[in-house]
């Protein structure tokens, strides 16, 4: 028996060192072959879990060990060979009291760092970019509100048991053009036909929503993981800080295909997205904003002989006309910000 497990573990430490995690280099956020800890962080949220999960990991290491030391110690000490006669006292009122009390100080100690980051994961107050993500059966579909509203579906390559290679070869080549970042070897079970383009450095709003039954837009390199609930608009957000390829899956059970709904996503520099976001419009008929000159201050006329107390009040009518030019009604286009959009 012994030998069987240190075969086994001889065996796995060998597979973990010829095979290390450089042989999928060219991906950024996807899991790893023989990897047996969390995804790399790529998101100040996800950066933020790891060092949450650290801490967590300290103190249920203390607490195994504090355990096991009880039972070794109360199994030399007090078996049968050792203690022939038991003590016969049931309560001890001091010890009951620790006993209970530092159980409650452990999880105040893990409460506060937890709600700081519950609230710190939540929403940003100062999004750059808001995306909407809409769930569906089994698929994703995706909405930038922001710039103009375009949408496309997002479906994968391997939708199901039925996919042979040969399929998966063949809607590979045919959607290869679309992504700005190719992939050398796609991921079997996590490519999809058209990816998510985002920028990096920069404040992503995600709202999440669905169709039919509830999903959840999962991305574990960057700490993301939100339910989309029909008829209701959930709300995270990310930050990428190095560009890439980055994989997730639906992770809410939804039906037959959910091993077969992943999500990908494409970090890009600010101007391959500009790019990127024009090509888009233009395929959707979306027209650029326009950018109106400023409308030139209406020529202030001083009636002859006016009085010299009229200089002062001359002042706010040229503050007015120079901050407020005149246009009109149906030139100056005004954009619903992406909360109106999303109600």
């Amino acid at each position: 028996m012994l030998r069987a497990f240190l075969c086994v573990g001889a065996a796995f430490l060998f597979a973990l060192f010829v095979f290390p995690a450089s042989t999928f280099a060219h991906v950024i956020g996807a899991p790893e072959p023989w990897g047996f800890d969390l995804q790399k962080a790529y998101s100040p949220v996800k950066e933020v879990f790891h060092d949450f999960h650290n801490f967590l990991l300290i103190i249920i290491t203390l607490i195994t060990l504090f355990v096991l030391g009880l039972l070794v110690y109360v199994i030399v000490r007090y078996n049968a060979r050792a203690n022939p006669k038991p003590a016969s006292f049931t309560h001890n009122v001091k010890l009951e009291i620790i006993w209970t009390l530092v159980p409650v100080l452990i999880l105040v100690v893990i409460l506060v760092p937890s709600l700081k980051i519950l609230f710190y994961s939540d929403k940003t107050t100062e999004a750059d970019l808001t995306i909407k993500a809409v769930g569906h059966q089994w698929y994703w579909s995706y909405e930038y509100p922001d710039h103009g509203g375009f949408t496309f579906d997002s479906r994968p390559i391997w939708d199901g048991p039925a996919t042979t290679a040969e399929d998966a070869a063949k809607l590979i080549a045919e959607s290869s053009p679309h992504w700005l970042i190719p992939t050398q070897q796609p991921l079997r079970l996590l490519e999809v036909d058209h990816r998510i383009v985002v920028p990096v450095h920069a404040n992503i709003r995600v709202l999440t929503t669905a169709d039919d039954v509830i999903h959840s837009w999962a991305m574990p390199a960057l700490g993301v993981k939100k339910d989309a609930v029909p008829g209701r608009m959930n709300e995270t957000w990310m930050r990428i800080e190095q560009e890439g390829v980055y994989y997730g899956q639906c992770s809410e059970i939804c039906g037959t295909g959910h091993g077969y709904m992943p999500i990908v996503v494409e970090a890009v520099s600010k101007e391959k997205f500009s790019d990127w976001v024009s090509s888009k419009q233009k395929q959707a008929g979306i027209a650029p904003p326009a950018t109106q000159p400023a409308a030139e201050p209406a020529p202030q006329t001083r009636a002859k002989g006016a009085v010299d107390g009229a200089a002062a009040s001359a002042a706010e009518p040229a503050v007015g006309a120079a901050t407020t030019p005149t246009q009109p009604a149906a030139d100056h286009n005004t954009e619903a910000t992406p909360e109106e959009k999303a109600e």
